[in-house]
C-alpha cells in the first residue's frame, strides 16, 4: 500500500463500501463514515438493521472506496466487535473524538450504542 493510501486510511472519514448482495450476488455500494484509532479502523452507527451489514455477515470481504476525490479501492475484511469492554472504549472515542460530543452527551448515548449499536472493525488486506 502506498503512502497516500495509508494517509487517507489514517484520516478516517467518508468512504463507500462495496459489498456483495447476499441474495442477489450483485455489488452494492453504500456510503459510510469510518474512524481510525491507534492504527485500527472502525465503522460505528446507531442501533437498527442495515442491508449492508447483513451482506457483510454473509461475506465479510468487501472493498473500501476512499473518498472524496480518491480513486483508491482497498480490499477489507469486516468483523463485528462483540466484546463489551472493547465496544465501550471504541464507541466512546467515536463519540468524543470523531464526532465531538461533550462528555454528558456521550454518556447519554453510550448505553444504547454499546448494547445494540453497530461497531465493525475493518482489517485492510
Amino acid at each position: 500500500m502506498d503512502a497516500s493510501t495509508t494517509a487517507a486510511l489514517n484520516r478516517g472519514g467518508v468512504a463507500d463500501i462495496i459489498t456483495v448482495g447476499r441474495k442477489s450476488g450483485q455489488p452494492r455500494r453504500t456510503e459510510i463514515y469510518f474512524h481510525q484509532f491507534d492504527g485500527r479502523y472502525f465503522v460505528t452507527g446507531k442501533p437498527g438493521p442495515r442491508d449492508w451489514v447483513a451482506n457483510l455477515k454473509a461475506d465479510p470481504h468487501f472493498v473500501l472506496h476512499l473518498k472524496p476525490g480518491s480513486v483508491v479501492e482497498v480490499p477489507v475484511t469486516a468483523e463485528l466487535v462483540t466484546d463489551v469492554a472493547e465496544r465501550e472504549r471504541i464507541i466512546w472515542r467515536c463519540l468524543t473524538e470523531s464526532w465531538g460530543r461533550d462528555e454528558r452527551a456521550a454518556r447519554t448515548e453510550m448505553p444504547d450504542r454499546v448494547a445494540s449499536g453497530l461497531l465493525i472493525e475493518l482489517t485492510v488486506g
